[in-house]
């Protein structure tokens, strides 16, 4: 089994990001799209994200992107709350690479001074919940049939981290 590396993103890595950032939304179970957006709108993104120093960590294996976890701020009056985003290939889920990076990033996210990290997971993601909870994250609320995939309403659960 390859080591995993958890390194800050680079422009080297936009490419890799947007392929893993493309199978785990077809997948169609986790993200808030079903397809990654164009290669030139998700580079847009990541050298905005590189430019301003917001905490974006990828997971490497072998060199290639498995993986991902972002914390983008929001703006003015809410500009010290952050939005954690993430996401794992398949075959690298449940080993301990997501806890790792979300350390990571809620590290960085700190040292960036923002004073609450926040996230929406599905409802039947208790992989995910379970997960963010372990690190921190407290329920604190529930967007009722707020997702609509494939004829299917899903619940979506708000979490919030104070730090």
């Amino acid at each position: 089994m390859a080591t995993i590396e958890i390194v800050p993103i680079t422009q080297g890595h936009i490419e890799g990001f947007h392929r893993t950032l493309d199978i785990v939304a077809r997948e169609r179970r986790y993200l808030a799209f079903l397809e990654a957006p164009p290669l030139e709108a998700t580079r847009a993104f990541i050298l905005d994200i590189i430019e301003q120093g917001y905490p974006q960590f990828v997971a490497l294996s072998a060199g290639e992107v498995v993986g991902w976890c972002d914390v983008t701020p929001k703006q003015p009056i809410y500009a010290h709350n952050g939005v954690l985003g993430m996401g794992l290939l398949p075959q690298f889920r449940r080993r301990g690479i997501g806890k790792r990076l979300i350390a990571q990033a809620l590290g960085a996210a700190q040292a960036f001074g923002l004073q609450r990290v926040e996230l929406t997971v599905r409802e039947n993601n208790v992989n995910a919940i379970a997960l963010y909870k372990k690190v921190g994250f407290e329920i604190e609320g529930v967007q009722r049939e707020a997702i609509l995939v494939d004829g299917v309403h899903e619940n979506l659960i708000l979490m919030g981290l104070l730090f």
